[in-house]
């Protein structure tokens, strides 16, 4: 169990996918499946593992996960737009094709939280700590409306707000920070809790009072590496 001291804090910024709710892994499947399929024309490329999920996707906004992972493979396409149908050939498809199997798993399969997750959060609000979500995903609020968990967060910044209000994702600190201001709470009395590189590193480049890691694959040394503080591998170890 990590000792963490919650009376220091009077702010919690979770990611989602993987801190929150299990999604991460079905957006690892999402993945896998529109980048497997893509490369079916490029034979001549190494192709899509799950390491290329935790080096050039996790966390990331859609479209900069996409072509993360193309310039990995020295592949270029145009960049497109974001009403680009999924079949097309261009960054802004790719992505779409990607939220489409996203979509379809969520609806067929739905979601549950975890368990710690849960306790965790229900621990804070007990102490008048605030949460916030702080998402790359403009699913986030399917998934949270899924999970039953819509009205657990005073604050929901995620790849929808941080489009429509040009905030710069993760690995930048911008989406933290402005929660933390949307709560009305300073970055250093705030926690990040994150379990994807970029994530740790937008809580190191801010200036928050703790980086929580939590280890759903990507290494708890990883994770260490890139600026956590402390990891856990599950929220429960907080309580």
């Amino acid at each position: 169990m990590e000792d963490v001291d919650w009376t220091d804090y009077d702010a919690a910024l979770f990611d989602l996918d993987g801190v929150i709710t299990p999604t991460a892994r079905v957006h690892q499947m999402a993945w896998a499946r529109m980048f497997t399929d893509f490369l079916q024309g490029h034979r001549d490329v190494d192709p899509y593992t799950e390491a290329d999920y935790f080096a050039y996707v996790d966390g990331k906004p859609r479209y900069e996960g996409v072509a993360s992972f193309l310039a990995s493979r020295g592949l270029e396409l145009p960049y497109g737009d974001p009403s680009d149908d999924p079949s097309a050939e261009t960054v802004c498809a790719l992505g779409n094709r990607k939220n489409d199997y996203f979509s379809d798993v969520l609806r067929t399969d739905g979601v549950q939280a975890y368990p710690g997750s849960v306790a965790l959060l229900d621990a804070l609000e007990k102490r008048g700590v605030k949460s916030a979500l702080v998402s790359s995903s403009r699913n986030a609020r399917p998934v949270l409306e899924a999970a039953g968990l819509s009205d657990r967060f005073e604050v929901v910044v995620d790849g929808e707000v941080a489009a429509a209000e040009h905030i710069a994702g993760k690995p930048r600190p911008d989406t933290f920070v402005t929660a933390a201001e949307r709560l009305g709470v300073p970055t250093t009395r705030s926690v990040v809790l994150e379990d994807a590189v970029s994530g740790v590193q937008a809580g190191a480049a801010g200036d928050f009072g703790l980086v929580i890691g939590v280890d759903r694959g990507a290494g708890a040394d990883v994770l260490l590496e890139h600026g956590a503080d402390v990891v856990v591998s599950d929220l429960a170890e907080l309580l």
